[in-house]
């Protein structure tokens, strides 16, 4: 693990934190991806991509759950359908000191669908059912679970409360709920993120319904104003793209949900703050790439956004620290 970022050390706790919490992203919220996204919050939670169950067991355990301490507050999210699977992952785990353990009941991809777990799973409640107590009863952090409304000819008014119905039972109490159903057969996986009408409404009335229950609403979501808007009703909200692709508009002002001030003034301070992680990267041997493509959105919409973004896209594969400083400079040149 690198740990080039001195963060503070008072960090939220995970309830609080999930007042805004940044989606887990297949090949995206990766362990570079987390380091930057927590130096422009200090207070969202932050989740790992999906992790399966056998993976975990049977594969490279510090590969795959390793993290920067500077993280904090992180959750892990686990694949998987298989109880014991599920118990024996979270207690390996367990020596990572995550945040927050949490299943995936709600992935549409065909891979996922193939090991029997992911949105597949909302037709089985009673098996989620019996895989979270295994898990909470292995887990030393709270265990959560991330689901949609519904999948495939699932009617959500009926399926949804009875899920989270079922969820309370088991000894759930925060569920992030994506609003919008999973068509298992004839979308694809990007299908799913767009194609399926969101269903706000209806995650709105499960809050009222389940009280006790703390709730994030997730699916769509462009920005802090939307975010401020479903936070009259929710306990929390999760956000997936809009993060990733603006960073700066979103999670650069989102401290400002809890009543701070953002850590930084400008984007271009964000850049040179991630600048030393980069060093630290590159001298074991990484490769500029797998950091900066994750900050490709830094300065949308801002002036020199797109020499910026072109530096690092044709430069970051084999370049070095020296091709982070040039995509930098096709930024401040203009702001100076």
């Amino acid at each position: 693990m690198v740990h080039a970022l001195q963060l503070p050390q008072d960090a939220p706790s995970v309830r609080d934190a999930a007042t805004l919490s940044i989606a887990p992203m297949m090949d995206w919220t990766d362990r570079h991806c987390r380091v930057f996204h927590r130096l422009l919050s200090r207070r969202a939670l932050l989740y790992t991509e999906m992790v399966t169950a056998p993976a975990i067991i049977h594969g490279d355990r510090h590969r795959l759950l390793d993290y920067d301490a500077a993280e904090h507050p992180v959750a892990l999210q686990l694949g998987g359908s298989d109880p014991a699977e599920l118990e024996a992952a979270t207690r390996i785990a367990a020596d990572w000191d995550y945040d927050e353990i949490n299943l995936n009941v709600g992935c549409p991809s065909d891979r996922v669908q193939s090991g029997c777990f992911g949105a597949v799973l909302m037709k089985t409640p009673d098996l989620v059912a019996e895989c979270v107590a295994r898990m909470i009863a292995a887990s030393p952090v709270e265990v959560t679970v991330k689901c949609r409304i519904g999948v495939d000819d699932q009617i959500p008014e009926d399926v949804l409360p009875a899920f989270l119905d079922r969820m309370r039972d088991a000894g759930i109490r925060r569920i992030a709920i994506h609003a919008r159903k999973a068509w298992l057969q004839g979308l694809s996986p990007r299908e799913n993120r767009d194609i399926p009408p969101l269903d706000y409404s209806l995650v709105h009335r499960m809050k009222r319904q389940f009280a006790d229950l703390h709730l994030s609403i997730n699916g769509g979501i462009p920005g802090l104003d939307a975010v401020r808007d479903h936070l009259q009703v929710m306990d929390g909200v999760m956000v997936g793209r809009a993060a990733y692709h603006q960073p700066w508009d979103l999670l650069g002002q989102a401290d400002r949900l809890w009543g701070d001030l953002p850590p930084f003034s400008s984007p271009d301070q964000v850049a040179l703050a991630m600048r030393p992680y980069i060093a630290a990267h590159l001298a074991a041997g990484g490769r500029l790439h797998q950091i900066t493509r994750h900050m490709l959105g830094l300065f949308h919409g801002m002036p020199g956004a797109r020499g910026w973004k072109r530096t690092l896209s044709e430069g970051a594969s084999k370049g070095g620290i020296e091709v982070y400083d040039a995509a930098l400079q096709q930024v401040t040149q203009l702001a100076a």
